[in-house]
């Protein structure tokens, strides 16, 4: 993996693990609204979803890394959780694209470890 792949896939590994334990976070929360105030709630995580998809979009792009791509199918089964009501099991969804967001960032930085920019 060349430099600047390395850069742009640990900074953007970085930003989509944060937002992936966030939305983690805020399913876990959840459970606690009320039924009336659920569905609400559902609709904001459901565009924090998307939006972290998307970035897992962009970052296949600028870092050409196609391992990036992995990550969509877990996005898009949290989203059908949520958007079924059932968004407490999102969470195993949630999990494995984080794993996966993880290899990607330790490998990023293990090469700028070795180039000796870390």
């Amino acid at each position: 993996m060349e430099i600047r792949k390395a850069i742009l896939s640990f900074s953007q590994s970085e930003k989509i693990k944060s937002g992936i334990i966030w939305v983690s976070n805020a399913i876990g929360m959840l459970s606690g609204v009320p039924d009336f105030d659920r569905k609400s709630g559902e609709k904001v995580i459901s565009l924090l979803v998307q939006m972290i998809s998307q970035e897992a979009r962009l970052a296949e792009s600028v870092s050409g890394d196609p391992i990036w791509g992995e990550i969509d199918p877990h996005f898009e089964k949290t989203l059908l959780m949520i958007n079924s009501g059932v968004s407490q099991e999102a969470a195993l969804h949630l999990s494995k694209a984080l794993s996966i967001v993880t290899n990607i960032g330790q490998r990023s930085m293990t090469v700028l470890k070795e180039k000796g920019f870390l």
